[in-house]
This record gives structure tokens, C-alpha cells and sequence, in this order.
């Protein structure tokens, strides 16, 4: 299930967007203002932005969203002339589409860049995953992972902000639901902090581990 960042400020076409979006089976997170943008933006698959903002116009911060994660951005707005939309799709956007619109022409707007569409990559503050290669950089540098421990990081980077149980763990990196015990997935942990030391994998205790958000600086 894809997940959908959607920024607007009108209550509104906020809720009738949410509202649809979801009935189409996609996750939404709707946010009202720029301030919580980048702390959702590493966990969503697609953008829908608003310009016009109190706090301004999201197309400045743009930018600076796209390098915590590239992925496609839909702008939203009833900034219609044509250096508006030159101006977003210069900012990084994917596509424009001026207010008032039909519901289901942005419906299918965002099918089309969801489409088969992989990602080459996640970022996640000084962490990139390289994903079809199958590698890890750490601050710029190429870090040697065995298998285990890069699918672990990779589980944990596709579940950003999320609090993962060590029975999640074992079930979803080594497959199936039972092991002889959770000590596995804790060695695995420390190699993982021992080979990325400062990455933000937070310990819950008595729960599991959660690798933590990291908003721009």
C-alpha cells in the first residue's frame, strides 16, 4: 500500500482529497502546515502539495524535502500562470494541477507517477540505500554489510518512524514467525550500530527498535 503525503491548508478540499485517496486504498497523511512536512516526508511514497501556505510557499522548501527522499510531487494550487508551473516543475515537481479540479482526474494523476514506478533509493539523514545494488553508504562511504544485517536495515528504513516488535523483526528479515530466541535480532542490532555508528535506531525496551526520522538541518 502506497503512502501519500498530502499538504493543504483548506479544511475543505483537504478532507474531500484525504477521503478520496484513501477510498482508493492508499495511506494518507494530511498535513496543514509546512512545519511537519520533512518529519513524515522519508516515510511516503508520493507528495501532494499545496503552494499558497501562511507560512509561504511550499515550493521554496521543496528542494531541500526532495534531498531527505526523492520521490514524485504533485502541486496543487490555483497558481495557474505559466511561470508558475515552469517554476514548479523546475523546483523538482512532477506535475501541476490547477484549482478547481476533479477529484478523479488527480486520482488518476497520481496512478500514473505510482505506476510501476521502484525506488532506486532511500535516504535517511548520513544513510543511503542503494536498493537494486543491494548497498549501504554511510556518510558518503561505502559500508560492507553481510546479507542479514542489510535487510535488517532495509526492514527498518521501509518502516521509518515505526516502532518494530524483535517477533516483527524475526518474521519479516529472516522469515518466519518463531525463532529460538530474539537475542538474534539484538547482536544483529549492535552490528549494525558498531558498522553506522550515530544511526538514529532508537531501543525500546522490552518492545523492539525504531529507526527514528530525521529532519533536515
Amino acid at each position: 500500500m502506497n503512502t501519500i503525503l498530502l499538504l493543504e491548508d483548506d479544511p475543505g478540499v483537504g478532507a474531500g482529497v484525504k477521503e478520496a485517496l484513501e477510498r482508493e486504498g492508499y495511506r494518507c497523511h494530511w498535513l496543514l502546515q509546512m512545519a511537519a512536512v520533512a518529519e513524515h516526508w522519508p516515510a511516503v511514497d508520493l507528495a501532494i502539495l499545496d503552494r499558497q501556505l501562511p507560512e509561504g510557499d511550499a515550493l521554496e522548501r521543496l528542494p531541500a524535502w526532495l534531498q531527505l527522499k526523492p520521490i514524485p510531487v504533485l502541486l496543487l494550487t490555483a497558481r495557474v500562470e505559466v511561470r508558475d508551473r515552469i517554476a514548479g516543475l523546475d523546483a523538482g515537481a512532477c506535475d501541476y494541477i490547477s484549482k478547481p479540479f476533479a477529484v478523479e482526474e488527480l486520482l488518476a494523476r497520481v496512478r500514473v507517477q505510482l505506476r510501476g514506478v521502484e525506488p532506486e533509493r532511500r535516504v535517511v539523514g548520513a544513510l543511503e540505500l542503494v536498493l537494486r545494488e543491494r548497498k549501504a553508504y554511510w556518510q558518503g562511504e561505502e559500508v560492507g554489510l553481510t546479507r542479514t544485517e542489510y535487510d535488517l536495515l532495509g526492514c527498518l528504513v521501509s518502516h521509518l518512524g515505526k516502532v518494530l516488535t524483535r517477533d516483527e523483526l524475526l518474521n519479516q528479515v529472516w522469515g518466519y514467525d518463531h525463532f529460538p530466541t530474539t537475542r538474534t535480532v539484538d547482536t544483529h542490532v549492535l552490528q549494525l550500530r558498531q558498522k553506522l555508528p550515530g544511526l538514529p535506531l532508537e531501543t525500546l525496551r522490552g518492545v523492539g527498535y525504531r529507526l527514528q526520522i530525521v529532519s533536515p538541518s
